[in-house]
This record gives structure tokens, C-alpha cells and sequence, in this order.
């Protein structure tokens, strides 16, 4: 009796793995990422694909075939902003920066609370219009995603 009892668990158990490998580990992780085209592939959903390649290959190879064609297995590409200006005065009236200010006034053009103090943020300063367009030709941005 145990021994039917443990045979049943052992093949729901597959078939559970066999359905969320079919359906690929970035489709069912992150939906809403369907449709990205490029950008950085996330480690997660790289090694969950991963591990249906050396359990069951097939499937496997079909995960990471699904999340490529979705999109869904890269990372979602950051938010840019610029400030003008007159924002750049009003967020430092005396010649130092508010980082108050400034971090209210970035997450207002962002659209997301801005963090400071976080170490994912990168501030850029460019000496002229030239190094500006050249850095973001070779980050492959335009001045339209600003």
C-alpha cells in the first residue's frame, strides 16, 4: 500500500515539473515581460530552463525555446530621464544639491520612488553634446527614450 501510495506521488511530482517545463520558467516567473526583444538574460530563469535540460532534455531545451521567443527571458531594461536646465536650478538654489528635491523630482519624471542612496543608480555627467551622443550609441539609446 505504501509503495502505491509513493509510486503515485513520484508520478504527479513529474507531471507537475513536465507542465512547468513545457510551459517554460520566464513564461510562468514574469509574464509581463512577453515581448521584449533583447537586453540582458536573467540568471534565474536562465538556470530554472537549465535544470529541465538535466532532468528531462527535450523539455528543456523547449523551456528555453519559449522564453526566447517570448521575450520573457531577459531582464527588463531600466527607466531613463533627463533633467533640464531650469529643474537642475531649482534643485540646487544655492549651488548644492536638495537630494530630497532632486529625488522627488526624478521619481515624478520617472514614475517610480527613486532611491538615492541605491546602488543601481548611475549619474552621468557629459562635456559635450558629442560624448552624449556617443554614449548612448553605444548603450543603444536614443534621445527619444530620455
Amino acid at each position: 500500500m505504501a509503495v502505491k501510495t509513493l509510486s503515485k506521488a513520484i508520478v504527479m511530482s513529474l507531471s507537475v515539473v513536465m507542465v512547468l517545463e513545457l510551459t517554460a520558467c520566464g513564461t510562468v516567473f514574469y509574464p509581463e515581460r512577453k515581448g521584449t526583444k533583447s537586453g540582458s538574460i536573467d540568471p534565474i530563469v536562465a538556470v530554472a530552463d537549465a535544470v529541465g535540460l538535466l532532468f528531462f532534455f527535450i523539455p528543456g531545451i523547449i523551456a528555453f525555446a519559449v522564453d526566447f521567443s517570448n521575450g520573457t527571458i531577459y531582464l527588463p531594461h531600466g527607466k531613463h530621464s533627463s533633467l533640464t536646465p531650469e529643474e537642475l536650478k531649482s534643485v540646487s538654489p544655492n549651488g548644492k544639491v536638495d537630494k530630497k528635491a532632486l529625488s522627488e523630482l526624478v521619481s515624478k519624471k520617472v514614475g517610480l520612488a527613486v532611491n538615492l542612496n541605491s546602488a543601481d543608480l548611475q549619474v552621468k555627467a557629459f562635456s559635450s553634446e558629442a560624448s552624449l551622443l556617443t554614449y548612448l550609441n553605444a548603450n543603444g539609446l536614443t534621445l527619444a527614450s530620455l
